[in-house]
């Protein structure tokens, strides 16, 4: 055993299955090494599969696996929240369904966080996914970084231990669009990454498209991040820049009888101008619909049971994320 502190594993369970009695037996292993006191938290986010009876059937048979299921589907970064608010470890590890963070790892996070860690998030060193995956979550990483007031590490998912403290930090964050990578670095706290390799889904196929993961992506940046916003302004300032430029060489021109002339010309400038426009506002659209999903204060997720609800104190609506 390496502790007598209680760990909660909290796993965000859709489409998954196919997975759900291999992990858990595989994370229950795991736990059972490390220490005799743990939870294992579920939370089937309106999985359109056959996950809820699976996890009902488990959950009978294992006090000490606490299945929660949404009303309708909440999208994971609203799973995870919803599980962390029913954990109660001093210490809570949070995971895909999928078989895709492996739970071998958790002893590695417990071992750092008994030296004084109060993260330890797993890097990942290398995808087997597709090309386009790898790329793109690359890319979105290193923007990231780029652009959040805070120090941001690279090619770190969800898959994490965290201590209580940034545990409660979390939860008390209060905005819907939800980013838990981005709210752990925002916590701040002495952190650590430990490499593995992400493998493939155990079972069944992703559920995420390519529009998807921009989406996901544009909404992560724009929480963390006015610098969108900052460029605007530096965009603004260089067109003005260039358009001054362009009208003293048009004056020089037409002094020495060279100048461009024709509808074609001015066709193309307005284009461009109405480009760089649009381009202004779209930027401004997403501010102002992340503005507008925050401003209705709806609740952040709806549970619709708890089997083997263990918490000692009531759990807390999660109206305010919290």
């Amino acid at each position: 055993m390496l502790t007598e502190k209680k760990i909660s594993v909290v796993v965000a369970c859709y489409r998954d299955a196919g997975s759900i009695r291999e992990l858990y037996r595989q994370v229950k292993d795991t736990l059972a090494n490390i220490t005799p006191h743990y939870e294992i938290i579920y939370v089937n986010d309106a999985s359109p599969d056959d996950a809820e009876e699976i996890l009902l059937s488990l959950a009978r048979t294992e006090p000490a696996l606490t299945v929660i299921t949404h009303s309708r589907n909440f999208g994971a970064q609203v799973a995870f929240t919803s599980g962390l608010s029913q954990s109660d470890g001093d210490a809570t590890v949070i995971m895909d369904g999928d078989m895709q963070d492996p739970p071998g790892l958790i002893h590695d996070f417990v071992q750092k966080w008994l030296e004084g860690y109060a993260v330890v998030y797993g890097i990942r060193a290398k995808r087997q996914e597709a090309w386009w995956r790898r790329i793109g979550y690359k890319v979105f990483y290193r923007l990231f970084r780029k652009i959040a007031s805070f120090d941001v590490p690279l090619d770190a998912g969800e898959f994490s231990l965290m201590d209580r403290t940034v545990v409660d930090v979390i939860l008390a964050c209060g905005e819907r669009n939800r980013l838990i990578r981005g709210l752990r670095a925002y916590a701040g706290f002495r952190q650590i990454g430990i490499p593995f390799v992400r493998p493939k889904r155990f079972s069944g196929e992703s559920t995420q498209s390519f529009i998807d993961y921009v989406n996901w992506g544009i909404k992560g940046l724009i929480s963390f991040s006015v610098t969108p916003l900052k460029f605007i302004s530096v965009l603004s300032f260089t067109v003005t820049l260039l358009t001054v430029l362009a009208m003293v060489l048009y004056f020089v021109l037409y002094l020495f009888g060279s100048a461009p002339t024709g509808f074609m010309t001015l066709l193309l400038i307005i284009l461009f101008l109405g480009a760089v426009q649009l381009f202004c506002f779209s930027i401004i659209a997403e501010y102002l619909a992340q503005i507008f999903e925050e401003i209705k204060y709806r609740p952040l997720n709806i549970v619709k049971s708890i089997v083997n609800d263990q918490r000692k104190v009531p759990r807390q609506w999660l109206g305010n994320a919290g």
